[in-house]
């Protein structure tokens, strides 16, 4: 598995060096740190414990939109983690737990919900702890998402980083995964909005559960979400 990670690693790389990556390369948020008085969380209660969360509205408003109203709508009310991988990420939001449902909050024309874009930022990255989207491609999110649970990031990795210190992934950003860990491969793929600040002993949990081909052998559920103000 961290060898197909590695490849998709190494190919992304090569991509970005073909296109120039043309993007303003900043200093990343310090998305470990807890969130400030007046901000959004949500408070996810699951099966196995409670998981706090902040958001980044400035860097992706439509998926923090996306995902508060939902969690206020009860959208995600015993919807259950139905992709779990140890050392790498859980993934829920899908009301059918197949892993191929659940749909946005952004309508099209006819009035029906369906996919918003990706939004990519060069200030948030898929660290440990990383609240994203999940997608089946490019600006195909909806409703599933996922907590990156990976504590380490393949020393490979790292080191391809020294060569796109100028695109997309400067030596901060490097030093960030040697010390917190995380996916590197899913940075530009897909939109990181929120981030994990109590509660990753709940996302290690769940990440540990007996599995067959990736899903729960014994369902984990999320119970709630509760949105409120620090």
């Amino acid at each position: 598995m961290k060898k197909t990670f590695c490849f998709l690693f190494t190919a992304l790389l090569f991509l970005l060096s073909l296109t120039g990556c043309e993007q303003t390369v900043s200093e990343p948020l310090p998305q470990e740190l807890p969130p400030q008085k007046g901000e959004d969380i949500a408070v996810m209660e699951t099966s196995l414990g409670t998981i706090k969360l902040r958001f980044f509205p400035e860097q992706a408003p439509m998926a923090v939109e996306n995902f508060l109203t939902l969690a206020k709508e009860g959208y995600y009310d015993g919807v259950s983690f139905h992709r779990v991988m140890s050392d790498f990420m859980i993934q829920g939001g899908d009301p059918t737990g197949t892993g191929t449902g659940g749909k946005s909050i952004y309508t099209d024309v006819a009035g029906n919900r369906g996919y918003f874009q990706d939004e990519f930022s060069d200030r948030l990255f898929h660290f440990r702890g990383a609240l994203s989207m999940a997608n089946s491609g490019s600006d195909t999110n909806g409703s599933q998402f996922f907590i990156v649970q990976a504590k380490e990031t393949p020393a490979q990795m790292l080191e391809q980083m020294k060569d796109l210190a100028d695109s997309g992934f400067p030596t901060e950003v490097r030093e960030a995964y040697a010390k917190l860990g995380g996916t590197p491969w899913l940075d530009f793929r897909h939109t990181v909005f929120g981030q994990v600040y109590e509660g990753m002993d709940v996302v290690d949990g769940i990440a540990a559960v007996n599995t067959v081909n990736d899903v729960p052998t014994d369902d984990v559920i999320i119970n709630s979400i509760d949105i409120t103000v620090l």
